[in-house]
């Protein structure tokens, strides 16, 4: 049995969970709505509360779809309660990132500021110059969003420059060994 896919999943007061036959699952909350299409064949019931996810069969095939189902479906209704925040930490002399309107603006060493586009489900915050803050209700929208920031100035190994996310370690290389 799947560690993870045996365990219910709590839908908290204010959350309303939704599974048709097709199992496409609908979540609404404070948050907002989330709506996933779920592999057909496994068993997504609701009950008192909890949602429980069964496999058909011991099928390996089904035992992957098993964890991977609970997670998305709790995913989902965390997003609508909670919401996911990713904060990314821009390094390096002149680096700074701000606001303008609905646009990020960005300036990275580049000849010219990288503006990016604020998508409709995710928002931004620039509390500080050197601070981006990407927030939403979908997990998966969150962090690849993040990541599309983060590819614009990767951190550097050897200076440590460039945008990293705010719990990442970067291990920075020793230069060549006669140049300082």
């Amino acid at each position: 049995m799947s560690r993870i896919g045996r365990m219910p999943v709590k839908i908290p007061a204010g959350v309303d969970v939704k599974v048709d036959k097709a199992n496409k699952i609908i979540v609404k909350g404070k948050g907002g709505t989330l709506e996933r299409m779920l592999h057909k064949e496994m068993i997504i019931e609701i009950e008192n509360g909890t949602i429980t996810v069964k496999r058909p069969s011991e099928n390996k095939m089904h035992k992957s779809l098993h964890g991977l189902t609970r997670s998305l479906i709790n995913n989902m209704v965390e997003g609508v309660t909670k919401g996911y925040e990713k904060t990314l930490v821009i390094n390096g002399v002149g680096y700074r990132a701000q606001m303008q309107g609905k646009k990020l603006v960005m300036n990275l060493g580049y000849s010219h500021p990288v503006e990016m586009e604020q998508p409709e489900d995710i928002v931004f915050e620039v509390p500080a110059a050197n601070r981006i803050v990407v927030k939403g209700i979908d997990k998966q929208k969150v962090g690849e969003f993040a990541a599309k920031i983060r590819g614009k100035r990767k951190p550097d190994v050897y200076k440590g420059k460039g945008i990293r996310y705010e719990n990442e370690v970067i291990r920075l290389k020793e230069g060549k060994a006669g140049a300082k």
